[in-house]
C-alpha cells in the first residue's frame, strides 16, 4: 500500500511538473505548487514507513512518468487555456483516487498506519479536485 502511496505521489509530481511551464494563470500555478509540495510530503511520508520497516520504497517508473508526461503534453498542444489544464489535472487525480481506492480494497490487511496514508492521499486528491474545479 505505501508503494503505490508513493509512486501515486510521484506521479503526481511528475503531472505538475510537465504542466507548470504552460500555465499563464498565477492562482493556478500557486495551486499546483502547493499540491506539488503535499505530494512530496506524502511520497517521503509512505517511504519513510517503508525505510524504518526495513523494507525496499518503490523504485521510479519511467515507462509510468512517461505515459504521464507525453498525455500531458499531448493534452496541452493545441489548448494551454487555464480551464483545459486543470481539467487534464484533475482527470489524473481522477485516476489516482481510482487507483488507490483499488489497492485500499487490494490491501485492506496492510495496517493501519499505510492504510491511514492512503486515505489521507485519497482526500487530498479530492480536496485538489474541489479547488480545481474553480479553474473550469
Amino acid at each position: 500500500m505505501l508503494r503505490n502511496v508513493q509512486k501515486n505521489a510521484e506521479l503526481a509530481m511528475k503531472a505538475v511538473d510537465t504542466v507548470s511551464d504552460k500555465i499563464y494563470d498565477d492562482a493556478l500555478a500557486l495551486q499546483l505548487s502547493r499540491q506539488s509540495l503535499k505530494y512530496s510530503e506524502l511520497r517521503n511520508q509512505a517511504a519513510g514507513r517503508l525505510l524504518s520497516a526495513h523494507i525496499e520504497p518503490a523504485k521510479a517508473n519511467v515507462v509510468e512518468g512517461m505515459m504521464v508526461a507525453g498525455g500531458l503534453h499531448t493534452g496541452t498542444l493545441f489548448n494551454t487555456s487555464t480551464s483545459h489544464i486543470a481539467e487534464l489535472v484533475i482527470q489524473e487525480s481522477s485516476k489516482k483516487i481510482s487507483k488507490l481506492c483499488q489497492s485500499l480494497h487490494k490491501y485492506e490487511n496492510a495496517g493501519e498506519e499505510a492504510l491511514e496514508i492512503a486515505r489521507e492521499f485519497m482526500d487530498f486528491e479530492e480536496q485538489n479536485i474541489r479547488q480545481l474545479r474553480k479553474f473550469l
